[in-house]
């Protein structure tokens, strides 16, 4: 009999303590949940508020706002369907890619940009252009740089096209959207990218400093020995082709780490 209730005893103190574990794990995915939420909230209702607050003519200026309200627009999206930290989480990285657009918009405007923003997931490791270039592309011309102009009045806060690193920066012309990455699109918008970013391809000069050349041999050096063929795919295929074997241009992202030694050879173009 004593056997029996201590058998009891202890089956009770077990199930308690999983009931306990069970509850507290129950708690911290609130907690997590709660937290997601109220970050991605903060975020959106900050878009929300900049986006009221400016207006401008400027070409770019009205371009860089179109863009950040999208972005606001998605995010609310976002938020209204969100159940999980993860999707909360995604709401977040939209309104904050929102937010580097009204940065742009601010300095369009010629006005501070205002407060940073915590760097966007998709921009990391890209850098961002530090020089104007223009290349001829199937007899269009596409322009780049660093600031915006008359000539560049589409922004980009930083990301990947096909796997191809493409720096924030202002462009002539919306190369990366959907619209273009579709069909034979993709061929096109690789070109640009070659044309805009490979030094070999437009400009044997540009970007070559140590630290470009040294990530570069290294990176086809490697390349070479993985054999890897650029798989295809949006956004995670790294150049469906397979000339530039290795993944990212040979060793990560043009060798090296994204363009050789680190987003051109010092973290910037």
């Amino acid at each position: 009999m004593e056997l029996v209730l201590c058998l009891a005893v202890v089956l009770v103190g077990a199930l308690g303590a999983a009931a306990l574990v069970r509850a507290q794990a129950g708690a911290r995915r609130r907690t997590e949940l709660g937290d997601a939420r109220a970050e991605a909230q903060r975020w959106y209702e900050r878009l929300g508020g900049q986006l009221m607050n400016l207006h401008g003519d400027d070409p770019a200026v009205r371009q860089a706002l179109a863009d950040a309200g999208e972005r606001y627009n998605a995010a609310g999206s976002q938020l209204e369907q969100a159940s999980t930290p993860h999707q909360f989480g995604l709401a977040r990285e939209t309104a904050l890619e929102g937010l580097a657009y009204i940065r742009a918009a601010r300095t369009a405007l010629g006005i501070d940009p205002g407060p940073e923003v915590p760097t966007l997931a998709a921009a990391r490791g890209v850098g961002q252009l530090t020089k104007e270039r223009e290349v001829d592309v199937q007899g269009q011309t596409f322009r780049a740089g660093p600031q915006p102009g008359r000539e560049t009045p589409y922004y980009y806060p930083g990301g990947r096209y096909q796997g191809r690193p493409v720096p924030a920066g202002w462009y002539s012309t919306p190369w990366w959207k959907t619209a273009l990455g579709a069909g034979a699109g993709v061929l096109g918008g690789i070109l640009i990218a070659d044309a805009l970013f490979s030094p070999a391809f437009a400009d044997p000069g540009y970007g070559y400093d140590a630290g470009y050349q040294e990530g570069f041999g290294d990176g086809v050096d490697q390349g070479g020995d993985q054999g890897g063929d650029f798989g295809g795919g949006d956004q995670g295929g790294d150049f469906g082709g397979g000339d530039y074997a290795g993944g990212d241009f040979g060793g990560g992202d043009f060798g090296g780490g994204d363009f050789g030694g680190g987003d051109f050879g010092g973290g910037d173009f």
